[in-house]
């Protein structure tokens, strides 16, 4: 990464919690981490044909700051990232930088239904 990501949208880090439904089931519930500050890139996009017919999938690319592995600020896969309505399904982490300066979250924006 030649040039530093312009950090500029704040995204809540949200975890799943699940638990319990009370009817043999559970639910999941999304419990917020913290506000990470990222730059969202549109990455490759491609078209596939759902049963209602042919849709639309971008890939995004979210840079946010490196945290340590263990770390609460560190996003996983089975997290998302949420800005107001949007919510980010989070399907990779990497190191976007030699010197781990930052990380590139491989994302697919969930779209209501």
């Amino acid at each position: 990464m030649s040039t530093a990501p312009n950090l500029t949208r704040a995204l809540v880090l949200e975890t799943p919690v699940v638990s319990p439904d009370g009817a043999g089931g559970f639910v999941t519930q999304w419990q917020a981490l913290g506000t990470l500050w990222a730059e969202i890139r549109a990455g490759a996009g491609r078209e596939r044909f759902a049963s209602l017919g042919p849709s639309g999938e971008v890939r995004l690319r979210i840079l946010v700051r490196a945290a340590p592995h263990g770390s609460d600020a560190r996003p996983r896969p089975d997290q998302r990232l949420v800005e107001g309505a949007r919510v980010f399904r989070i399907l990779a982490v990497a190191e976007a930088d030699n010197q781990g300066r930052y990380l590139i979250c491989t994302a697919q924006e969930e779209l209501p239904a």
